[in-house]
């Protein structure tokens, strides 16, 4: 499971609400799930409000990776899409290495080969 937490650089409001929103997703959603910080509208420098380092610190404080973004003129976005993908990937492959009923099961499984049975001799 993924989320991208998302708010807008030039809005102050929007970044004080990621706290809440990282709570919620911590509290509701599985212990495993991903999550990735984004700063959108960094095409709209001129009225930036929140800095690029500010989103960097952040995200660091959380333990989510961070990425500015802008959809309007999409910078970043199927960056932030591909890296949410490989992270949670990722996170699947440890579970499945570290699940103890998986790796009983592996270390369970022979595989034996099977003679195919015999077929019958047609008399014509």
């Amino acid at each position: 499971m993924g989320f991208i937490l998302m708010y807008d650089i030039t809005n102050e409001e929007s970044f004080n609400a990621v706290q809440d929103w990282s709570t919620q997703i911590k509290t509701y959603s599985w212990d495993n799930a991903q999550v990735i910080l984004v700063g959108n509208k960094c095409d709209m420098e001129d009225e930036r409000v929140i800095s690029t380092e500010r989103g960097q610190h952040l995200g660091e404080q959380l333990g989510f990776e961070f990425f500015e973004t802008s959809a309007k003129d999409n910078i970043n976005v199927k960056q932030t899409f591909e890296r949410l993908v490989d992270i949670i990937c990722d996170k699947m492959s440890e579970s499945l290495e570290t699940d103890p009923a998986i790796t009983a099961a592996k270390q369970n499984t022979r595989l034996k080969e099977t003679p195919p049975p015999p077929q019958p001799n047609c008399g014509c």
